[in-house]
């Protein structure tokens, strides 16, 4: 029995897809396609923020109207370090294992990780300090 060959996912370009648009969801689109449920709950937290904001009328700060799609972006910071940080073998042999082309990543990857961390530490620490500043004195610093 021969199985049918797979098209070839790239390993920087779901980190890249991770890292860029990770909140909408993107990296599992091209991993898993359209029928990936996780997908499609990435993708519907744009909405949800959208919907949230409007119907709060202004009474509830942005931030926790927008903190489905902030939590999806962290996520989406999240799978881009567990995507780059992967063996290229343990990558073949999870998203690649009927495709005849095998994996061979260098630089871009690690340069794709580093600015990611960076950008997500920085995200992160900036959710911390907003959380604290709602919850600990009501938004007064900002």
């Amino acid at each position: 029995m021969t199985s049918t060959p797979t098209s070839f996912k790239n390993k920087s370009i779901a980190a890249l897809l991770a890292s860029l648009g990770g909140s909408l969801g993107l990296y599992r689109f091209y991993l898993g396609g359209s029928r990936d449920k996780w997908a499609w709950l990435h993708l519907a937290s744009l909405p949800a923020s959208i919907i949230f904001y409007l119907l709060s009328h202004g009474q509830v700060q942005p931030f926790f109207t927008a903190m489905p799609l902030i939590l999806s972006g962290l996520i989406g910071f999240l799978a881009c370090l567990i995507i780059g940080t992967m063996s290229d073998e343990k990558w073949d042999a999870i998203f690649n294992a009927n495709s005849t082309t095998k994996s061979d990543t260098g630089w871009p990857i690690a340069l794709i990780l580093v600015l990611t961390l960076g950008i997500s530490a920085g995200s992160m620490i900036a959710v911390i300090a907003r959380s604290f500043d709602l919850f600990f004195t009501g938004g007064l610093y900002g």
